[in-house]
């Protein structure tokens, strides 16, 4: 059995190769591009997390993030509010300027479609100290 069996189940596109932009990310994430077109500035791509995986805090500039929660349970916070959960069929979106962070619970993977416009700036990571908390 693979570590990927579980993800298996209900999944609607393939886990991708490691994330390229892992050095922003705590832990193992997968990233399979759906959309990838030098004329448009959205990119679409499926990410997933294995469990305890989550993104630094980060910023959109001159777009936005929308998240479509596809499998597992994961986490999505906005700076300055209380951390959401995220279920499969949940839907985030973050505005232009919104610092923000997303990833996998402790004990589960975590599986979204991330559709984003404009450029990202990543910033510090979330501690493990913050994501213990939770």
């Amino acid at each position: 059995m693979t570590k990927f069996e579980e993800v298996k189940d209900g999944v609607i596109f393939p886990v991708g190769g490691p994330n390229p932009f892992g050095q922003y990310f705590i832990g193992q994430s997968y990233l399979n591009p759906l959309v990838v077109e030098q004329d448009i500035n959205v990119g679409v791509g499926n990410v997933t997390f294995e469990p305890r995986t989550r993104n630094n805090w980060h910023i959109h500039h001159s777009g936005y993030q929308i998240l479509l929660a596809t499998g597992g349970e994961g986490w999505y916070q906005e700076e300055g509010k209380p951390a959401q959960t995220l279920k499969a069929g949940d839907v985030i979106l973050t505005r232009d300027g919104v610092k923000h962070w997303h990833g996998a619970k402790k004990d589960s993977w975590f599986e979204h479609i991330a559709i984003t416009a404009g450029q990202a700036e990543w910033l510090e990571p979330v501690t493990d100290e913050w994501y213990d908390a939770l």
